[in-house]
């Protein structure tokens, strides 16, 4: 039989093809809720991250999109924030650029050091190192990082980090570096070979 509005069934058919995707396509996940309560302090942990690379701008593209949900005021970097050559322009193409929006909004890095890192790196303003390879710092009245460098852990930054959490009235104490403290694989801070530290491994801060 001829159909006398041709045009209608191409309609109709796109119009059935167009329902079919649609409902064939997964449900969009839903957006997960953050604990942004207000005048709660926020900061995110980066580490392992200074290639230069797609994956690195990437990941910062969403770090981005999470600071635009969830503002958090600074970074800390738990080392090896470069890898390879360390020329200025590498801090630029690794750090500065993939980063810049962050940094314009005033978000705030606290680096620690791996052992990709060279020493130098403490001197880098960005970092906020202050020229120290282990420091410790207070963005809110009650709470203090302590940064430690965990390649070397000399006995001075041992009894430097003990004095200092005694010391501390902060409610909240937060120590971090590079080395994992326990590990179910074959890698361990090298604090455990140092006899000064094993008693500083997880500081309390009580």
């Amino acid at each position: 039989m001829r159909m006398r509005h041709p045009s209608v069934a191409v309609f109709l058919f796109a119009l059935l093809m167009a329902t079919a995707v649609v409902a064939t396509q997964p449900p969009a996940e839903p957006t997960v809720p953050l604990p942004n309560k207000a005048d709660s302090f926020k900061f995110a942990v980066l580490g392992d991250f200074g290639t230069g690379e797609k994956s690195q701008y990437e990941l910062a593209d969403q770090m981005v999109k999470l600071y635009q949900r969830f503002k958090y005021e600074l970074v800390v970097l738990v080392g090896d924030n470069l890898y390879g050559s360390e020329r200025p322009q590498d801090f630029t193409m690794k750090f500065e650029l993939p980063y810049k929006p962050l940094l314009d909004a005033g978000v705030k890095f606290y680096a620690s050091l791996g052992n990709h890192d060279a020493r130098e790196q403490r001197f880098y303003k960005l970092f906020n190192m202050g020229g120290k390879l282990y420091y410790t710092f207070s963005p809110k009245s009650n709470i203090r990082f302590f940064v430690l460098e965990s390649t070397y852990p000399v006995p001075e930054q041992i009894q430097w980090v003990e004095s200092e959490l005694k010391a501390s009235s902060s409610d909240w104490k937060i120590a971090y570096f590079h080395h994992p403290l326990y590990s179910s694989g074959d890698r361990t801070a090298p604090l455990e070979a140092c006899p000064e530290g094993r008693s500083a491994r997880v500081p309390r801060g009580d």
